[in-house]
């Protein structure tokens, strides 16, 4: 797609994000791996303060969520964080950023999938092979419905999110009304205080990260500026507040030393707690439809800013074509290929902290451009960078085992 035809959404005919599509991109790609991979390593950290540490992490996404929307308006392209440096003539940062992002998303849609695996498999007491089996599935499945094009992969989207998202809040609302916050105590014989909440922020970012790809989605959205305005905020206050009530009500329900002795699968449990059988299999469907909403938006994205640095010289041309579809279909195979690739070789726990601490990095980047640039609110940036360079660094300290 040619530049001009990208500036403000306004390219070729059948652009299908609207906001409801554009919300349920972001939404599918937070929550789909987020609370599902996030929950039982957040309680091992943060205990009963872990609602706090998703609270705390909402704010820092909806502060930096303000810099991608206001940069994204003020450039009237996609690119997110790589399109902000390329615009600031920053070329060789944007060079190094985009291959660091087309990989750590890459990642991301393996963990995905490794969640996806581990929730189908559990639930028919299948083995380990099956679970890497169902998660390749999975990838191969998403990336079959992103080469049939944009409309597709949005009503996949907006059936998966709200599916979710009914079974979410219906779950964390059972848990809330047997209130029974002794529940939420990890360990009565290691106290937890509210600073372990704020290393909490920082390991929770991998579940917050999804919204920016909307920054990559632009030039796929009718009415682009406003689609976005809306869209990402929106996203961000409604996974924010599901997070909130699932960590609170699928505690009191399975229990804070359960949820991390089953960190993979800890919300089946939960749903098993609650309503016996049929719970279990409710949330382990909402659990298979996250997973891969979050595998569809990701792959969607990311071969779209990998599409871009093409047409800019940074990535092989390849990256840059398009079928009779008018969809990117190398880049959507690389990219589902190499997270196959990704899943074999396993390993949830420490991708979701390393994970974290990377977004934290981008999130400080744009908004710190956001600052440079004057782009909307400048206290709203100065929350996001400073509430993202501290949980970066917490977080370090943490991985370091220091605090």
């Amino acid at each position: 797609m040619p530049a001009s035809d990208a500036k403000g959404g306004k390219g070729k005919d059948g652009h299908a994000l609207g906001p409801g599509g554009a919300w349920a991109m972001a939404v599918g790609g937070m929550i789909g791996g987020g609370i599902f991979s996030t929950l039982g390593v957040v309680i091992s950290v943060a205990g009963h303060w872990a609602w706090a540490s998703f609270l705390l992490g909402g704010i820092v996404a909806l502060a930096s969520g303000h810099s991608y929307s206001a940069l994204t308006r003020q450039i009237d392209q996609s690119g997110g964080s790589y399109a902000y440096l390329r615009e600031m003539g920053w070329k060789r940062a944007a060079r190094v950023i985009v291959w660091v992002l087309v990989a750590g998303y890459t990642l991301t849609v393996s963990v995905y999938a490794v969640t996806f695996g581990a929730y189908a498999a559990f639930v028919f007491g299948a083995p380990h092979w099956a679970a890497l089996l169902a998660g390749i599935g999975a990838i191969v499945g998403l990336a079959g419905i992103n080469l049939l094009g944009a409309t597709e992969a949005t009503v996949l989207e907006k059936v998966a999110v709200w599916g979710k998202l009914v079974i979410l809040l219906g779950l964390s609302g059972f848990g809330l009304w047997h209130w029974a916050p002794e529940r939420l105590v990890l360990d009565n014989e290691m106290p937890i205080g509210f600073h372990d909440a704020l290393i909490g922020m920082g390991v929770v970012f991998m579940a917050y990260e999804g919204f920016q790809l909307l920054s990559y989605d632009y030039e796929e959205m009718r009415d682009a500026p406003r689609t976005i305005a809306v869209a990402m905020p929106l996203a961000i206050l409604v996974t924010t507040v599901t997070y909130i009530l699932v960590a609170l009500g699928a505690g009191m329900l399975a229990g804070a030393q359960s949820i991390v002795e089953n960190k993979e699968v800890a919300l089946a449990i939960a749903g098993r707690d609650a309503l016996g059988l049929f719970g279990f299999i409710a949330v382990s469907i909402a659990a298979t439809f996250s997973a891969g909403s979050a595998i569809n938006a990701t792959v969607f994205a990311t071969a779209r800013l990998a599409e871009q640095a093409a047409q800019d010289g940074e990535m092989p041309a390849l990256f840059a074509r398009r079928d009779e579809r008018d969809v990117p279909w190398f880049g959507t195979i690389v990219i589902s290929a190499s997270a196959i690739i990704l899943v074999l070789v396993g390993g949830i726990e420490q991708l979701v902290e390393g994970g974290s601490l990377v977004f934290l990095g981008v999130f400080s980047l744009v908004n710190l451009l956001a600052i440079l640039r004057k782009a909307g609110k400048r206290w709203i940036a100065l929350v996001g960078l400073t509430g993202s360079l501290s949980a970066a660094l917490l977080l370090t300290l943490h991985l370091a085992g220091i605090g």
